[in-house]
């Protein structure tokens, strides 16, 4: 199975608060930059956790490089 580093953040503010979300830029071994885009999701704390499930389990699904097997073994459903 492959192995990874999940690079994550998470910051809970007022509805409104917030003027912009930007790019991160995480810098790798090799040299290379790579981008690490930010999200935003409004709603109440149980519509935000249902929110964030289906969009980490989106996130793995086109994860680059996930085998069938990583799928299949890990999936929730």
């Amino acid at each position: 199975m492959a192995r990874y580093t999940l690079v994550y953040g998470l910051r809970l503010i007022e509805e409104g608060a917030l003027v912009e979300a930007g790019e991160t830029k995480l810098q790798l071994r090799d040299g290379e930059i790579a981008g690490l885009t930010l999200h935003t999701i409004d709603g109440t704390i149980p519509q935000l956790r249902r929110a964030l499930d289906r969009s980490l389990d989106a996130f793995f699904e086109f994860l680059p490089g996930a085998t069938e097997e990583d799928k299949r073994d890990f999936d929730d459903s």
